[in-house]
C-alpha cells in the first residue's frame, strides 16, 4: 500500500515538473521573440533550448527552479548570434544578447 502511494506521488511530481517546464519554456520563447521584434532582429529556429536547470532561492528565500534558456537570432540574415534568458520559477530574471548591429 505504501509503495503504491509513493509511485503515485512520484508520478504526480513528474507531471507537475513537465507542466511547469513547458510553462517556463513558453514564457522564455515569447520573451525572446518579443525582444527580437523590439530590436528589428530575426528570431531563428522559433525555439529556445534549456541549457541549465538547478534549484535557486528567490528574493523571499523560497527555493524555485532556475532555468537558463538559449536562443539564436540574426541582425543581418547571415550571422547567428546567441541570447540567454534566465527564469526563476515562472518569472524572468534576465535576458542577455550578444552584441548586434542596430538597423
Amino acid at each position: 500500500m505504501m509503495w503504491e502511494v509513493s509511485i503515485l506521488l512520484g508520478f504526480a511530481a513528474l507531471v507537475w515538473f513537465w507542466f511547469d517546464s513547458m510553462k517556463a519554456r513558453e514564457r522564455a520563447l515569447n520573451l525572446g521573440q518579443q525582444e527580437c521584434r523590439r530590436n528589428a532582429l530575426q528570431f531563428l529556429d522559433e525555439t529556445v533550448e534549456c541549457i541549465s536547470l538547478r534549484p535557486a532561492r528567490n528574493e523571499d528565500g523560497r527555493v524555485l527552479l532556475r532555468r537558463v534558456y538559449r536562443f539564436e537570432f540574426t541582425d543581418n540574415g547571415e550571422s547567428r548570434r546567441a541570447g540567454t534568458i534566465v527564469m526563476l520559477g515562472g518569472e524572468p530574471v534576465s535576458l542577455a544578447m550578444e552584441p548586434f548591429l542596430l538597423q
